[in-house]
């Protein structure tokens, strides 16, 4: 067993697909790391943390753990009330199962906040004071922090923005609604805004453009065909950017940030869309003009940002 001063401690991120632990020093290093693929049933997703923990305390001296999930937690971060690619929700104590569960301190959180924490501690918001995390991958994840502290709202869900309905009556999103600025700037999205390049025409001769009518492209491969100079690619590419910046642009005129840290997988590939996306988030502020603008950064952490985040999380309860 490995002892370091300070206390390791154990972050979780769960994803629908995967979930991956870290060993976490006080400095915001990992040192041990584990993946699984997540289970789809509540007991055994709640077993694969136990155990998880079980084995790494074979190597390390672990003090407290931290779950991050992406889900509706109340402001206590006790209850997952909805998690909708996990077996977890109706108010299920899960705080209270896996501490009880693993005879160690649990901190439960949702991934964005997570994210958000470790890039300020450790990451691209170090000092940072009224700031907002933005996290673009598979759907659309935000944080508010002011003064150091974790934004929650009076029931603990709040910033939405992946939800704000932007196109009435538009693309179905997972959440059952149509036309919210997910199904536009997220990275799924992409393969949605190469369809409807596609099918206007001028694009037959691009490399991609059997993948996408065939609906065999992914985000990966839209990102790649527009590095690659594919006009197709590059076409859906500014199309989300246009999409990324109006939603930047109700950051701003809502919030009113100094600061907007991009975090997410899409954000890896930032160089191909964040000036369009900076340009159009100052098209569509408010009084562009006459106020101060958020200044964009991209994410330090990447990846391991929700891991580094709730696992410091964790240690604030030793």
């Amino acid at each position: 067993m490995v002892a370091q001063e300070g206390g390791l401690t154990v972050g979780f991120d769960i994803g629908g697909t995967n979930a991956r632990a870290a060993v976490v020093d006080a400095a915001g290093q990992i040192v041990d790391v584990r993946s699984t693929a997540t289970p789809h049933d509540s007991d055994a997703l709640t077993r694969m943390i136990v155990d998880t923990v079980a084995e790494l305390r074979v190597e390390h001296d672990i003090a407290a753990v931290g779950v991050a999930l992406a889900g509706f937690l109340d402001p206590e971060c006790e209850f997952v009330r909805f998690a909708p690619h996990l077996a977890w929700r109706d108010d299920q104590p899960v705080r209270r199962e896996l501490a009880q569960a693993i005879g160690l301190p649990v901190r439960l959180e949702h991934d964005a906040n997570a994210a958000a924490w470790g890039e300020y501690r450790y990451g691209a918001a170090r000092e940072m004071d009224t700031w907002v995390f933005f996290a673009v991958g598979t759907g659309i994840g935000a944080t508010l922090m002011h003064q150091g502290e974790i934004y929650r709202g009076a029931f603990g869900t709040a910033p939405e923005f992946g939800h704000i309905t932007v196109v009435p009556g538009g693309r179905v999103c997972s959440c059952g609604k149509q036309g919210c600025l997910e199904r536009y700037a997220s990275g799924t999205s992409l393969v949605d805004c190469a369809i409807d390049k596609a099918t206007k025409g001028g694009y037959w001769h691009c490399g991609l453009y059997r993948a996408v009518v065939e609906k065999r492209a992914t985000g990966h491969d839209i990102m790649a065909a527009a590095r690659a100079g594919d006009a197709l690619g590059k076409a859906a590419v500014d199309s989300f950017a246009t999409w990324l910046g109006r939603g930047l642009a109700m950051v701003a005129d809502i919030l009113d940030p100094a600061q907007i840290v991009l975090g997410g997988g899409v954000s890896e590939d930032a160089d191909l869309f964040l000036p369009a996306a900076v340009s159009s988030m100052a098209d569509n502020i408010v009084g562009a003009a006459y106020r101060p603008h958020p200044e964009i950064l991209c994410a330090e952490l990447g990846s391991r940002a929700g891991m580094i985040g709730v696992a410091d999380l964790a240690r604030e309860l030793l």
